[in-house]
C-alpha cells in the first residue's frame, strides 16, 4: 500500500518507536503509584517525554506539560478548563470538531457566546475578521494552526497578539503541526498548545496532551486518581497532576519519546517539514494540470502543510478514493474531513474532497505513482 494520509496518522513509524513500545510493554509498571523498579521506571519515561515535549514546544516548564490520549482530550481540557459560564470565545471556520463541539456544547449548556472568524476562498484565515471578533470581554481564542482539510497555516503569533490586546487567551489546535513545523510558545506568545502524539510526532496512537504557559489557570476537566494526596476531595492542584486523572498511557508515551529523539536526530521539526513538503510540492507541480482537477488550498504558503487536497470534475469524493485504493493500493482521505465549517466555506459539502497528506517515510516513486494514477483517472 502507498499510504497518503499522513494527516489522520502516521502509520509508518520509526522502528525505534516500535521497540520502545515493545521493551515498555515489557518493564514498565504504573508511575507515581508505589516505589517498586516498574513504578519508578515508568516515572521517569514519562517525565524524559515531558522534557522533550517541553523543549519541543518552547514551554518553560516541563511540569506545564500535561499528557491526555490525543488532541481531542486535550482540547476538551483546555476548552473546558479555561472558558466559564457567560463566557465569549473566537475561533474560525478552519476549526477541527475537536474544537467545535467542545465549543458547542458549551453554548448550549453554558450559554457561552461563539463567533467564527471566515476565511478566503482559498481557505486563508480572515485576519481582519478575527481582530474585528475578538473585543475586551472575550475570554478566549482558539484556533489551529494548521489546517487538516488544505494544510494553509495560521500565524499564530499574530492571533496571539490579537487575543492578548483585548485580554484574552489564546488556545491553539497543533494536531497538524507538531513535529513538522516550529513552535516556540514562549516567542509566539501561546497560552495553551494541544498536540497529538501519532501523526507529526510519530507516536503510537493514544498519546497527546497540552502544554501550558506559567501563570494560566486551565482548572481540571476530569477528576480522578492521581497516586498523590489521595485524601484530597478533588483533584490536586499540582501540575501536572492537575490535568491527569487517572493512569497515564506509559507505553504509549515510551514510544512518543522514542518518535521525539528520531525527530531531533533528522535535524528537527523543519528539516522533517521541508522533506514533507518537497513530497507535496512534488505531486502538485504533477497534478495542477491535470484536466478536471480543482486543488483547495493557498500553496504559496512557505510554512504550510505537507497537504493537497482536490477533486476530480464533479465525482464524488469517496469514489476517487475508492478508486485509488483499489486500483492502485494509494491510501487517501474523502469527505468532510470533520471540519463541516470549512467544508461549507470551500462549497463541497456534498462532494467531499480527497486529501492527500504525505509523511517522512513517503518516497519520490510514491508520489509519481499518484500522480499517475489521478491522470489516468482524470483522463
Amino acid at each position: 500500500m502507498i499510504y497518503l494520509d499522513n494527516a489522520a496518522t502516521t502509520m509508518h513509524k520509526p522502528q525505534t518507536v516500535i521497540d520502545a513500545v515493545t521493551q515498555a510493554m515489557c518493564s514498565l509498571g504504573n508511575a507515581g503509584r508505589g516505589a517498586t523498579s516498574g513504578a519508578l521506571d515508568a516515572a521517569r519515561t514519562i517525565h524524559a517525554c515531558r522534557a522533550k515535549l517541553a523543549r519541543l514546544l518552547g514551554c518553560p516548564r516541563a511540569d506545564h506539560v500535561c499528557f491526555t490520549p490525543n488532541s481531542t482530550a486535550a482540547l476538551n481540557t483546555a476548552i473546558n478548563g479555561v472558558v466559564r459560564p457567560g463566557d465569549r470565545v473566537v475561533t474560525t471556520v478552519l476549526e477541527h470538531n475537536s474544537v467545535l463541539r467542545p465549543l458547542n456544547r458549551l453554548t448550549a449548556e453554558r450559554g457561552v457566546t461563539v463567533e467564527h472568524a471566515g476565511c478566503d476562498a482559498n481557505g486563508l484565515l480572515d485576519y481582519d475578521e478575527l481582530e474585528r471578533l475578538v473585543t475586551p470581554g472575550t475570554r478566549a481564542v482558539v484556533v489551529t494552526h494548521a489546517s487538516n482539510v488544505t494544510g494553509n497555516s495560521v500565524d499564530v503569533a499574530r492571533v496571539a497578539a490579537v487575543a492578548h490586546a483585548a485580554g484574552a487567551l489564546v488556545i491553539v489546535d497543533a494536531s497538524q503541526s507538531a513535529g513538522t513545523a516550529h513552535i516556540d510558545m514562549q516567542d509566539m506568545g501561546l497560552d495553551v498548545v494541544c498536540f497529538t502524539g501519532h501523526k507529526g510526532l510519530m507516536g503510537p496512537q493514544g498519546t497527546g496532551g497540552l502544554a501550558v504557559a506559567e501563570g494560566i489557570d486551565v482548572a481540571p476537566w476530569a477528576m480522578g486518581g492521581t497516586g498523590v494526596h489521595s485524601f484530597d476531595a478533588l483533584q490536586p492542584l499540582e501540575w501536572p497532576t492537575r490535568l491527569e486523572a487517572g493512569t497515564l498511557n506509559g507505553h504509549g508515551i515510551a514510544g512518543l519519546s522514542a518518535g521525539l529523539d528520531f525527530i531531533e536526530a533528522q535535524g528537527g521539526a523543519e528539516a522533517i517539514a521541508a522533506r514533507e513538503r518537497a513530497l507535496a510540492e512534488r505531486f502538485l507541480a504533477g497534478v495542477r494540470e491535470i484536466p478536471g482537477i480543482k486543488l483547495y488550498g493557498a500553496f504559496d504558503q512557505p510554512m504550510r502543510s505537507a497537504i493537497a487536497s482536490l477533486n476530480v470534475g464533479d465525482i464524488d469524493s469517496a469514489e476517487i478514493s475508492d478508486a485509488l485504493m483499489q486500483g492502485w493500493g494509494i491510501a487517501t482521505r474523502p469527505g468532510a474531513h470533520c471540519a463541516p465549517l470549512m467544508h461549507r466555506a470551500l462549497g463541497t459539502e456534498r462532494q467531499g474532497i480527497v486529501r492527500f497528506s504525505f509523511g517522512y517515510f513517503n518516497t519520490t516513486e510514491e508520489v509519481d505513482t499518484a500522480i499517475d494514477a489521478l491522470c489516468d483517472l482524470a483522463c
